[in-house]
């Protein structure tokens, strides 16, 4: 089996090198970046992708997309530092078929690939058991309750742009950017400014 590993830690890279060369009947390529990602998955046309979120340029939830642009059938697997299911709720909505959590037992990434490569999806049991209780409550993924607008403003705004720099980079008027980000903050159950710039650098990576 092909795995290819996209990550910008050569430590990361290493361990998960390490971990499937204890198994047999795998064969690792690795990336640093989605640019490079690309080239190796069209070059090596991996069985299946382990991707982090927070990649240098564009997300590895872009690259998700990006990937199952070339091939619909590509088999992806999520590999990130954050452990919280909004961005495992993410990933799946973008067509992943995995994720797990780097700070959980690295052998969890082992079965993610073994229950992904037979067709299933894997989830880590406790995120699977938050999804599964968001899932009933109203609201679950907030997200998904931005429009465009709003979620290029998100963005900006983790990215260190003041409102007025935003309003000069999106060509609107410096209301209209505070008055949607008031509406942001409505939506995504925030109290201040402060709670909305942590919210969105936290979260600028899914965005």
């Amino acid at each position: 089996m092909r795995i290819l590993i996209v990550d910008d830690h050569p430590v990361i890279i290493a361990g998960c090198r390490a971990l499937f060369s204890a198994e047999e009947h795998f064969d690792v390529v690795d990336a640093n970046d989605a640019a490079s990602a690309l080239v190796a998955f069209k070059t090596h046309q991996p069985d299946i992708s382990i991707i982090d979120i927070a990649l240098p340029g564009i997300s590895g939830l872009d690259l998700t997309q990006q990937i199952l642009l070339i091939d619909p059938q590509a088999k992806i697997i999520i590999f990130s530092m954050n452990d919280d299911p909004i961005f495992a709720s993410r990933a799946l909505k973008l067509g992943a078929q995995g994720y797990v959590a780097k700070n959980d037992n690295p052998y969890l990434l082992l079965e993610a690939v073994q229950k992904v490569s037979a067709g299933g999806l894997y989830l880590m049991p406790q995120m699977a058991d938050s999804l599964l209780l968001n899932a009933t409550r109203q609201n679950a993924d907030p997200w998904l309750q931005l429009n465009s607008r709003e979620r290029d403003i998100l963005r900006l705004i983790g990215e260190g742009l003041d409102l007025k720099e935003i309003a000069g980079r999106t060509d609107v008027t410096y209301k209209t950017i505070a008055n949607s980000c008031t509406l942001i903050k409505k939506k995504l159950g925030l109290r201040s400014s402060s709670e909305l710039s942590r919210k969105a650098f936290e979260y600028k990576n899914m965005i």
